[in-house]
């Protein structure tokens, strides 16, 4: 028996297994080109968080989108134009006319939290309806106040960590209060919160779930960056928000059991992980 099932607030939750993935993911068409998988938007990284960039980045498009614009400052471009060729890179400085021709949004993964990304940051909230990814320092600027939490779009996912959990929510004693708080707290904003962990639970206003892939490897820094790419990639791609929790998290996951074949739980790096989604994918097409 598993320990999470001692904890009552997550008795009736899913536990979420390769079956449920398999039959959420959306096949490929042979006939397909890469405006079928959608245009995603990361807003991520800073002068001193460029690897935040680089993971969000490469994991989004190991995660199947098509196309993949980068948000960063101009003067770090050359280090994503670099070592990610495939994304495109869109400028701090600009401001951004239309962010409607995106289908995926996620922000906040090593974003910084000066007076230039809480504007950002509101400016995305205000107007872009659609959901997006809120992860990081997008988080704990939303903590500081309370008037810019209402304004995240519905069915938008949020990613914290337990600390970043306590930061917009509260201080909580113990995981299982933290997990209470989610379950009313995706209710009554109508979002979906990935709380972040040994056994990453999963709410949304009318489901909860549980995973059950992932190991200590990625108990390391990096780990939720690669996450939010991944998870924005499958919303770009058009697939539900909770869909793209659940995907995100169990794959993401997955890719680090499958990692533990070449690296151990000590020695695994997340751009390892990353590079085990092609496997992943492979096997739940099986």
């Amino acid at each position: 028996m598993h320990p999470w099932y001692s904890l009552k607030s997550i008795e009736s939750m899913i536990l979420l297994t390769a079956k449920i993935i398999k039959s959420l993911l959306k096949p490929r068409k042979e006939s397909s080109h890469k405006g079928d998988y959608g245009h995603a938007l990361l807003v991520v990284g800073n002068k001193y968080s460029m690897g935040a960039a680089h993971i969000s980045a490469k994991a989004c498009l190991r995660a199947g989108t098509g196309l993949l614009t980068v948000n960063i400052p101009e003067s770090e471009r050359c280090i994503l134009q670099t070592s990610i060729p495939e994304a495109m890179i869109m400028k701090r400085e600009t401001t951004i006319a239309n962010f409607s021709k995106f289908s995926g949004i996620g922000i906040g993964s090593g974003f910084g939290m000066e007076e230039e990304e809480e504007n950002l940051l509101v400016d995305l909230l205000t107007n872009y309806l659609s959901p997006i990814v809120i992860d990081a320092d997008a988080i704990t600027i939303l903590s500081k106040q309370n008037t810019w939490i209402s304004k995240i779009p519905k069915n938008s996912i949020l990613t914290p960590h337990e600390k970043e959990f306590d930061r917009i929510f509260g201080l909580h004693a113990n995981r299982e209060d933290r997990i209470k708080t989610a379950i009313i707290k995706a209710k009554e904003l109508q979002v979906i919160i990935v709380l972040k962990g040994h056994q990453t639970i999963i709410v949304s206003e009318h489901e909860s779930y549980i995973n059950s892939t992932g190991n200590s490897g990625l108990a390391k820094g990096g780990s939720g960056d690669a996450l939010t790419g991944i998870i924005t990639g499958f919303l770009a791609q058009n697939y539900s928000p909770l869909n793209a929790a659940i995907l995100g998290v169990y794959l993401h996951g997955k890719a680090a059991d499958l990692t533990l074949n070449k690296q151990s739980e000590e020695s695994m790096l997340i751009t390892d992980v990353i590079e085990s989604m092609g496997e992943v994918f492979k096997l739940m097409v099986e």
